[in-house]
């Protein structure tokens, strides 16, 4: 009788082992594949090699011997058709549920031994097929090494050879990393340090951490009625992050942050807002990342001096396909956390602090909650993704009392524990965590940090509560030089205004659609429309929107080419636009929205409130638009603003 082998199953939820005869059929071993991890059902594949090249097919006529498969050999299980095959959510992908209030999981790496090496499509490809950001992909074509000049006191050499005191320094390399300040290195320069042994990255493997229980363990009653050590997930020691996936955010221009903090200047009001831009090389560190932002997008809310509490968004969708056709995706998001200290000097309050808190838990937990919805598609993660790119941007005061920007992303443990849900705030004290207790409904595993007691020795404390700053990932926020311009930004013209602003003189309406292009020529059509302010409330109009046409119009904006962008200007859509916004004028010649100069127009446009009697005593009116029911003496409707 033939010796039976064993063969290790690896799976996004873990991997198990699995005895075989030799002599068992492919379809044997699928039962027994099946049975390991309780799964419902056979819509799963096996895979002899990691990039789901060699699939295993289950057949009858052959056995295990024929597949070629050794004791101690790792097969690869994966769902067919990208599906699901666990009942409860996979553990490796983000969550979309989270919390929406804010005041004032990426996870922790394991590295773990495959049995089958890295082959040369995943230099392109994840395993599950999840191609990597543009981004990575440039990085992964960089050599990635630093350039030493020749040292004139100890090399002896000649100028095309090269010693160890001339010779390039690894990505990673700490004593160059302390030397020019850099705290965390980037990411890929970590995934060239996991790559950089002899076996140059051949078991290499970033796992999530896992805080579920893994389903199917047929050995005992389901939780809280049993658990085992094969199905329960193991503690979690919070370690200080190494590596940060972003390393640097810039704002194309200061008036970027500047046009977001008006609400705060005008109402006192804390407010929340996502940051659309890009992702490209940062050449200050060694293959670095830097997310530029190109515009802040207000998502609606409702907020106090305290709190901002984000609303639905039926918008949101639109917003990201807008921004998609412009080029740009959202990479991270900012909020304000000022208090005005002395109005006469205009400074504020410096409250974030080495003595307080840089971050509150409740803010910890929303960035892990966005970083849980942008995950970073990654080739060494058996589930195609680990980590995330997702920023956040806090607007605060220095302690020079001016305001101040600074930049952070929350570790992968954070990001773990927040989409398994086992981090809460604390009531009173904003620095401070707390992890869940384990309750009926769910387990959660210990979770530990590290400090030094009294005699300088280092202990493992158990996080209730938990210092936030275990869980932070500094980010530097900056300005070019020379500033972006993306989207128009003339400090001649008054921009159109910020949507979802419930205040005076920020509302999106009409009239201030008006006023807006009667300060462009026909001639500057293109600086007119490069707006994403103006281009959303364009596309979602209630008379008129014009989402389904503005295709065009968005890829001249993104190539900035002012002639399609005045052909599309010619089109039958936005002449019946320029004709309502003449008639609210009342204007008697059509194609009037802009003026014939440079200069700005008079505003001529009539308020809906204007009231002008009407000695003729005629009924109420009908407004042709929205179907309001005006009392006989306006001119405009009260409701649309559009002219009778």
């Amino acid at each position: 009788m033939a010796k039976k082998i064993i063969l290790r199953v690896q799976s996004s939820e873990g991997t198990k082992r699995v005895e075989v005869d030799p002599s068992d059929t492919s379809v044997k071993l699928f039962e027994k594949v099946q049975e390991g991890f309780g799964l419902p059902n056979y819509s799963f594949t096996l895979h002899k090699d990691r990039t789901r090249k060699e699939e295993i097919t289950s057949s009858r006529s052959h056995c295990v011997s024929e597949l070629g498969l050794n004791h101690g050999d790792t097969v690869f299980l994966s769902a067919l058709n990208s599906g699901n095959l666990w009942s409860c959510p996979d553990p490796s992908l983000p969550s979309t549920s989270g919390t929406n209030h804010v005041k004032n999981s990426s996870s922790g790496e394991n590295l773990g031994n495959v049995g089958a090496s890295l082959s040369a499509s995943m230099l392109v490809r994840n395993t599950n097929g999840v191609v990597e950001d543009d981004v990575d992909l440039q990085l992964w074509k960089m050599d990635g090494k630093v350039k030493r000049k020749r040292d004139e006191k100890f090399c002896h050499h000649g100028s095309n050879a090269c010693c160890v005191h001339c010779s390039p320094l690894e990505p990673f390399d700490e004593s160059y990393l302390a030397e020019q300040q850099v705290k965390h290195m980037s990411f890929h320069a970590y995934l060239r340090k996991l790559t950089a042994g002899v076996d140059r990255g051949k078991f290499a493997c970033l796992e999530e951490v896992n805080c579920r229980i893994k389903p199917g363990c047929k050995g005992h009653p389901p939780w809280p009625r049993g658990i085992c050590s094969k199905c329960q997930p193991s503690a979690v020691t919070l370690n200080r992050q190494a590596y940060r996936h972003v390393d640097n955010v810039q704002f194309e221009n200061p008036h970027l942050v500047e046009r977001f903090l008006n609400y705060w200047r005008t109402t006192g009001h804390q407010r929340i807002g996502f940051l659309y831009g890009h992702y490209e090389v940062h050449t200050d560190v060694p293959l670095g990342i830097r997310a530029t932002v190109a515009v802040i997008y207000e998502p609606p809310q409702e907020s106090t001096r305290d709190k901002v509490v984000l609303c639905p968004d039926e918008k949101e969708p639109l917003v990201d396909e807008l921004a998609k056709q412009l080029g740009l995706r959202k990479v991270g998001w900012i909020f304000t956390d000022l208090l005005a200290d002395d109005l006469q000097k205009g400074t504020v309050k410096h409250v974030r602090n080495i003595d307080s808190h840089f971050l509150t838990a409740q803010e910890c937990i929303m960035a892990g909650h966005f970083q849980n919805l942008h995950p970073n598609p990654c080739r060494f993660s058996p589930s195609g993704y680990f980590g995330s790119k997702f920023v956040t941007v806090c607007v605060t005061g220095d302690s020079n009392n001016q305001v101040f920007m600074e930049g952070y992303g929350v570790s992968n443990q954070c990001t773990a524990l927040v989409r398994h849900n086992c981090l809460v705030p604390t009531k009173d004290a904003p620095e401070l965590g707390f992890i869940r207790e384990s309750s009926n409904e769910q387990y959660v595993p210990d979770v530990y940090y590290k400090l030094k007691d009294s005699y300088g020795n280092e202990v493992s404390k158990l996080a209730r509560p938990l210092p936030v700053e275990y869980l932070l990932v500094d980010v530097p926020v900056s300005t070019p030089r020379v500033p972006q311009f993306t989207f128009t930004a003339d400090p001649a013209i008054t921009p159109f205004p910020v949507g979802n602003r419930m205040i005076d003189e920020h509302l999106q309406d009409f009239s201030a659609l008006s006023r807006y292009l009667s300060q462009f020529s026909r001639k500057d059509f293109l600086a007119a429309v490069s707006d994403f302010h103006f281009l959303l409330y364009v596309a979602t109009m209630d008379m008129l929107p014009m989402k389904d046409f503005m295709g065009p119009l968005l890829e001249a904006i993104r190539d900035k080419n002012n002639e399609k962008a005045i052909e599309w200007s010619q089109s039958e859509n936005w002449a019946t636009l320029e004709q309502v916004i003449s008639a609210s004028r009342g204007d008697t010649s059509a194609n009037t929205s802009f003026t014939s100069n440079n200069t700005q127009e008079p505003n001529t446009s009539t308020n809906a409130s204007d009231v002008h009697p009407d000695p003729s005593g005629e009924a109420q009116w009908t407004c042709p638009y929205c179907t309001f029911l005006n009392l006989p003496h306006l001119v405009n409707c009260e409701m649309c603003n559009l002219p009778r």
